[in-house]
């Protein structure tokens, strides 16, 4: 007899494969936002109110509207066809939370790095995480309303990636756009462990 909690019976029966996918990025990227966009079950948020100390510590200077920021993890699920399922676990994007980055990434078979192009420097603490650990992982550039619009070789050279590292664009908030972005980073990761 299944147990209630038995995590079968939450997943088809089809299902032979499962995979662990952080999605990272800074203070802002569009994690959460992403996650919950996608997320075939109701996602797990764990915000909290941006209080006048964190407003000290967070720049808001690009979000000033922002009223939550993620204190622990978001957790998403995602069927990708009938025999592959993703869970998705965001982070929060302040470095001060790197202890938490560094648990998450254990066990995953690769990363989506979400990036706010108003602030390419941002992410480079968690990539550089992502490659002293050996996690694969691909960029999508979040392309927030007014954000500039740069070449994609362009800010492949400003991150610094490696030549087979993909980019792309996706916009958080509408489900085809990340899903694509999705489906380009287990493509990827196919091809790395065929």
């Amino acid at each position: 007899m299944d147990s209630v909690l038995s995590p079968d019976r939450f997943v088809a029966p089809t299902v032979t494969e499962t995979a662990k996918i952080v999605i990272a990025g800074a203070f802002g990227a569009g994690k959460t936002t992403f996650v919950g966009s996608v997320s075939e079950v109701p996602p797990v948020h764990m915000e909290e109110a941006i209080t006048r100390a964190s407003a000290m510590v967070d720049d808001l200077a690009r979000t000033p509207n922002k009223a939550t920021t993620t204190v622990g993890v978001d957790f998403g699920r995602i069927h990708l066809g009938d025999a592959l399922v993703l869970y998705l676990f965001g982070t929060p994007g302040q470095v001060r939370f790197r202890f938490l980055w560094e648990e998450l990434i254990t066990g995953a078979l690769g990363a989506l790095v979400l990036v706010d192009p108003r602030d390419l420097d941002s992410c480079h603490e968690i990539l550089g995480l992502l490659e002293e650990n050996g996690v694969p992982y691909t960029v999508v550039i979040n392309q927030f309303d007014g954000a500039p619009h740069h070449p994609l070789e362009e800010i492949h050279e400003a991150l610094a990636l490696e030549g087979h590292t993909p980019l792309t664009v996706c916009d958080a908030r509408e489900r085809a756009s990340c899903m694509r972005a999705l489906i380009q980073l287990t493509e990827y990761l196919a091809r790395l462990e065929p």
